[in-house]
């Protein structure tokens, strides 16, 4: 199952990916992005792409 890991010190406040995901696994909290449903990702690495480099992995 895929699940979607950030790294907070480089996705800092972009929020971008929460809309890029099309299963809604990501969610705001306060300034801070966090995963919110991981049960919820199909592995489609959009996240990836929208965030700056390293900042999210999905890990399969």
């Amino acid at each position: 199952m895929p699940r979607p890991v950030i790294n907070y010190e480089k996705l800092g406040d972009n929020t971008e990916i929460i809309e890029i995901c099309p299963t809604n696994v990501f969610a705001k909290e306060g300034n801070k992005v966090v995963v919110k449903n991981p049960k919820e990702c199909i592995g489609c690495r959009a996240c990836e792409v929208q965030a700056p480099e390293g900042a999210v992995k999905v890990i399969d």
